[in-house]
């Protein structure tokens, strides 16, 4: 019993940590003031290959395998597609775009407020993922949190953009994108309060969250390289995807 106690509170501690430099993230969205829009595009849409290959490496190497260790039966699939469905429908509905690119008068975004609306949804699910991969194993929270904390870095500089187009100050920009990003916190805290409930969370969340990272990385980030043409920019943008997905791989030794 006195084990079963350590193990989850290791777990939580580590998944309260997790959404803590999760919410950090953030705070990059300042370095976008530092660079012309142009300067900025050319060096996110390399983070973006590399998120969306941590992103896929995440789901079709620890994610999904977790989920069918009992089988890939069809609950597992209609977890995944409730993930992607539920993403799919975050986006259509709360007029919410997960995107990586600054505004400018060629690329617009949603009205500032909605965007927060939205940032504080998609971040409160994060926690979600989080806290619940954290339930499944150590290695596999770790690895689940690094790919969130890699896609978080280009979305938050967009968001960062989106906030000064809306009509923020620096400030202010700064202060409510970290606010919504703390919702990220209690999406940890409530997997936790309601798996000491529910042991079976897990078993829901883990095929969930696959569904979620497909969603992301197909609909957001992969449009996204589309965007950028030329040999050159293809080549390293699939250099940095597979060396996501080998980040990845390298994670396995932690299990």
């Amino acid at each position: 019993m006195v084990l079963i106690i350590n193990i989850f509170m290791s777990a939580f501690l580590y998944s309260l940590i997790s959404v803590l430099i999760v919410s950090a993230m953030s705070l990059v969205g300042v370095v976008a003031i530092f660079f012309r829009d142009k300067s900025l595009q050319n060096v996110l849409v390399y983070f973006v290959s590399f998120s969306a290959g941590a992103l896929f490496g995440d789901v079709f190497i620890h994610l999904l395998p977790e989920a069918a260790e009992n089988g890939f039966d069809l609950q597992v699939s209609l977890y995944v597609i409730g993930g992607i469905l539920t993403f799919f429908v975050i986006e259509k509905f709360i007029h919410w775009r997960h995107c990586h690119v600054p505004t400018s008068v060629s690329h617009p975004h949603p009205v500032a407020l909605m965007n927060l609306v939205g940032d504080s949804v998609h971040n409160f699910i994060d926690g979600l993922v989080i806290g619940a991969s954290y339930m499944v194993s150590i290695p596999v929270g770790i690895a689940t949190t690094l790919a969130v904390v890699l896609h978080e870095i280009p979305q938050e500089i967009g968001d960062f953009g989106i906030l000064l187009y809306g009509g923020f100050s620096k400030k202010k920009a700064m202060f409510f994108n970290f606010v919504t990003a703390l919702t990220a916190v209690l999406g940890a805290v409530v997997v936790f309060l309601v798996g000491t409930v529910n042991s079976n969370l897990t078993l829901f969340l883990v095929p969930f969250t696959a569904g979620a990272f497909i969603y992301i990385a197909g609909s957001d980030l992969i449009p996204e390289l589309h965007k950028e043409c030329g040999l050159k920019k293809a080549f390293f943008q699939f250099i940095f995807f597979v060396f996501g997905i080998g980040i990845m791989m390298l994670l396995l030794l932690l299990e």
